[in-house]
């Protein structure tokens, strides 16, 4: 069936392609086309120039052959709207075109080029608006230079309609908008000339418009040629694909009796695999109920044996709870016997007792006889010798200057020893070395001796600006140290978590320094001894032989300033004292402030500070080396070496830890190891101890609401008055 519909729908088409050949019949020999003037009627062309170029366009159309079997002409004029003068066909003779055009009117307006040009194509050169399909189109366009709207995208929908445009302009127009906008080659589509000139040129544009419509013409014959061989080759074509059907036919039965054989085969293997399925599953049933079966039996045995254990033991708690009554029954019974003999011998007992207490009486008062003979004797002795009675009162007047002199020793010997060898109660962490330490530590103590100085940014993530000026910074203090210069005073502030800590632990150890970190929290709770134990922590920070670097953290907390009423008389006076111990540069100590709100300062604090550095938030690049630092250090470098419970799925750990730093903008550098740990620790609480890239996706989730979460709390506080107290770096730049 399917052979013969193809060889009908072939002989259909073959007879509908003659009949379409015999209909077109041959192409016409005179020159066809639909030619368009577009001219330019606004107010930027005077009446002048508007008339010169009406009799140029009469003068154009008098050379040209028109008529309904040859050209056909059209006038719009350009303007603030286009205007149509007479559209295609309206006149069917030169004569009336040339009246038409000579009483063609100046419209004036705006020179809107680009809105005349859409017009044309929609109106005037599309089929449905009259255009005759198969003929060349021509658009003569003449212009003094200039549009108000761009011409060029209308210009270019009218050549893909196959439209060939000539431009003629009167005034100093744009060349390359013009080049552009004229048909290729520009050189024969498009005339630079004077208005009162143009009938120079009405020869050669009429030959180039009748040498286009000519070779439109021989063009469609040669189309009109090309299309009965394709149509004839398509025949033969079709005839030859009857033919291949007819072999695809008896291809297909073929291959629809091989799929039949090919699905009962199917379908045979299909039931053996069920029915050795079927037989599988009752073996791995009777597997079930035997295990079933030898469970049951186990935990038969299972109870039999805690029932005897049971028994045993009600056994042996009888057995202690009869011993135990016994025992009790004997102690009662001795009690009594004891009690019996007691009261028999009552008598006895209390005569034995009164013979005691009398011969005691007797003794003492002997001895107090004794005792006070004497002493009379003695003292009467001693008052009598003035020599004894001397050499008394100057033996107390010796003790009592020796306890006094030994007290106020042991006094300065403890604040020496203090401010030599201890740590004073205001310094939480110092890398000072002391005796006790040594002692307790002897092998860490002697590497951190003979280490080396380290690099002040290792492990330390800065902007590439900050990064160069804390280098200066830590090259400056090393070679302080080294001259024995004094040092200056460093601030730094910023939000919490950018590092500004453990760049002075760094700053500390690359210039060879010790280092004490004190918190100003800790301050205002030592109410009065707040003075002395400032005095202390410069007093032990004089002693150093390295150099000390004191790093004061949240500093805020004590150096408020002064003027306000919020501050208490201790921690006034304790700032005193600050301000008193720092009031000049040192060369044994150098003094670190850090702070998130350092504008609370007092002004004298600010004056003893040398330079300010701000530690900002970390941006993309700097987050991004913080992740892949902290993933390191925590999650691939411990699943590398194997020796913890931590192992790393396969992905690209680059492209995450890039993605990571995308997502964690606004968060510190300290929020972002946070993150790492959180990381190491889900893979602890795993079961297999894997972490996976979802895993990884989850926390920084939650880590990014967290941070969120933090920020809103920061606003709403920042939103409460506060008196005079300014918001946070950290709340101002967010």
């Amino acid at each position: 069936m399917l052979p013969w519909t193809a060889l009908s729908l072939a002989l259909s088409l073959r007879l509908a392609l003659a009949r379409s050949g015999a209909e077109r019949g041959p192409p016409a020999s005179a020159p066809q086309g639909d030619l368009l003037f577009l001219l330019d009627s606004s107010a930027s062309v005077s009446h002048y120039e508007f008339s010169r170029v009406r009799e140029f366009v009469g003068q154009l159309v008098g050379l040209l052959p028109l008529g309904p079997g040859a050209l056909r002409a059209s006038l719009v004029h350009v303007g603030s709207r286009p205007y149509t003068e007479f559209p295609f066909g309206q006149h069917s003779s030169g004569e009336a075109v040339q009246d038409a055009v000579r009483a063609a009117a100046q419209r004036m307006g705006d020179t809107n080029a680009g809105l005349a040009l859409a017009y044309a194509k929609e109106q005037l050169f599309a089929e449905v608006a009259g255009a005759r399909p198969g003929v060349p189109k021509v658009l003569v366009w003449v212009t003094d230079g200039g549009s108000s709207d761009p011409v060029g995208p209308p210009m270019q929908e009218l050549k893909d309609l196959g439209v060939t445009v000539f431009i003629v302009s009167t005034g100093q127009g744009n060349l390359l908008e013009l080049s552009a906008a004229a048909s290729a080659p520009a050189e024969k589509h498009l005339h630079f000339v004077d208005v009162d000139d143009l009938h120079i040129i009405a020869q050669e544009l009429r030959g180039s418009i009748l040498g286009h419509a000519k070779e439109a013409l021989s063009l469609a014959q040669m189309q009109e040629q090309t299309l009965q061989l394709e149509q004839q080759s398509k025949l033969k074509e079709y005839e030859a694909a009857v033919e291949q059907l007819k072999s695809e036919q008896i291809r297909v039965q073929a291959e629809e009796r091989r799929k039949t054989l090919s699905e009962e085969t199917r379908q045979h293997q299909a039931r053996a695999q069920y029915q050795d399925k079927l037989a599988r599953q009752r073996y791995e049933d009777q597997l079930k109920q035997q295990q079933l079966l030898n469970e049951e039996n186990l935990r038969k045995q299972e109870e039999s044996v805690q029932k005897q254990e049971a028994m045993r033991r009600a056994t042996v708690e009888r057995e202690m709870e009869l011993r135990h009554k016994n025992e009790m029954l004997r102690v009662e019974a001795e009690a009594r016997a004891r009690a019996k003999a007691e009261r028999e011998n009552a008598d006895i007992i209390r005569e034995q007792i009164r013979l005691k207490a009398a011969e005691h009486r007797q003794t003492i008062l002997e001895s107090i006889r004794t005792a006070g003979t004497l002493f009379g004797e003695g003292f009467r002795t001693f008052v009598t010798d003035w020599d004894k009675v001397t050499a008394t009162v100057a033996g107390l007047t010796l003790l009592a200057v020796g306890v006094y002199s030994a007290k106020n020793a042991t006094s300065v010997a403890g604040r020496y020893i203090e401010a030599r060898l201890g740590k004073p109660s205001l310094v939480r962490e110092t890398s000072r070395i002391t005796v006790l330490e040594a002692l307790r530590h002897p092998v860490q103590v002697s590497r951190r001796l003979l280490s080396k100085p380290q690099d002040a940014l290792e492990g330390v993530v800065l902007s590439p600006s900050l990064e160069a000026r804390v280098r200066d910074i830590a090259i400056a203090t090393r070679n302080t140290k080294k001259n024995h210069s004094l040092y200056r005073n460093i601030l730094m502030y910023g939000p919490p978590g950018t590092g500004k800590t453990l760049f002075a632990k760094k700053l500390a150890l690359h210039s060879g320094m010790d280092y004490a970190i004190m918190t100003g929290g800790d301050v205002a709770p030592m109410g009065r001894d707040g003075v002395t134990a400032m005095h202390k922590v410069f007093d032990w920070a004089s002693t150093s032989r390295r150099g000390l670097l004191l790093f004061v953290d949240e500093a805020d907390a004590f150096l408020r300033k002064r003027a306000t009423e919020k501050i208490s008389e201790d921690l006034r006076a304790t700032l005193n004292a600050f301000l008193h111990r720092t009031g000049q540069h040192s060369s044994k100590f150098m003094l670190v402030l850090a702070s998130n709100q350092p504008e609370q300062f007092d002004w004298a604090v600010n004056d003893r500070i040398d330079e300010m550095v701000r530690f900002d938030l970390p941006q993309r690049e700097e987050r991004e080396r913080l992740v892949r630092m902290y993933f390191d250090k925590y999650v691939l470098k411990p699943a590398t070496e194997g020796k913890q419970r931590l192992k790393l799925a396969q992905f690209d750990y680059g492209r995450k830890c890039s993605e990571i730093a995308c997502l964690t903008e606004g968060m510190s550098g300290r929020e972002i190891s946070q993150l790492a740990v959180a990381w190491q620790a889900m893979a602890y609480a795993s079961e297999d101890g894997f972490l996976t890239e979802a895993m990884m996706d989850a926390r920084v989730q939650d880590a990014i609401q967290q941070h969120q979460q933090k920020m809103q709390w920061l606003k709403a506080e920042g939103a409460r008055p506060k008196g005079d107290q300014p918001l946070p770096p950290s709340t101002q730049a967010e």
